[in-house]
């Protein structure tokens, strides 16, 4: 069963790494194009800090936390592996997160971003965030009713 989970996280990583591959080729650095008007354009930018452009120019950094995360994440999905579907496929969203935007800072030196909602001020952004985001927030989620669960002895 562990096999499907890091099935997924691997189609996860194909599937950003191809659209990655794409907008390189495709785009100019800077280039950007509408795909539905007003609410979704592809724009070419390189990030070389995290989430928001946090820690810019930190790359060993954002390598030895990704490693430490990966192998933390890993172990815990095989130690828990039938605890909880939500909790697994959090940690296999997560896991394909951290190695897209892993792979890029170890090949490139900086992530490839391309995503940029239009309809509202947030960060340009690729398909490992949107993995690593819903995969934190599944596994925040899981957490917070776990603990409730615990709390009130179900």
């Amino acid at each position: 069963m562990l096999a499907v989970y890091l099935l997924l996280s691997a189609v996860i990583i194909g599937l950003d790494q191809w659209f990655k591959f794409w907008i390189v080729g495709n785009f100019n650095l800077g280039d950007a194009q509408q795909v539905i008007p007003n609410v979704l354009s592809l724009t070419y930018i390189h990030n070389t800090g995290g989430a928001f452009s946090l820690l810019e120019g930190q790359r060993v950094f954002f390598i030895i936390i990704t490693v430490v995360a990966v192998g933390a994440g890993i172990y815990y999905l095989a130690k828990h592996l039938h605890e909880s579907k939500w909790l697994t496929i959090g940690i296999s969203l997560f896991l394909a997160g951290a190695v897209g935007n892993f792979i890029d800072r170890l090949r490139l030196g900086y992530v490839v971003d391309m995503f940029q909602l239009d309809f509202i001020n947030f960060p340009i952004f690729n398909v490992a965030d949107m993995a690593l985001v819903i995969g934190v927030a599944m596994i925040f989620i899981y957490i917070l009713l776990d603990e409730r669960e615990k709390k009130h002895g179900k």
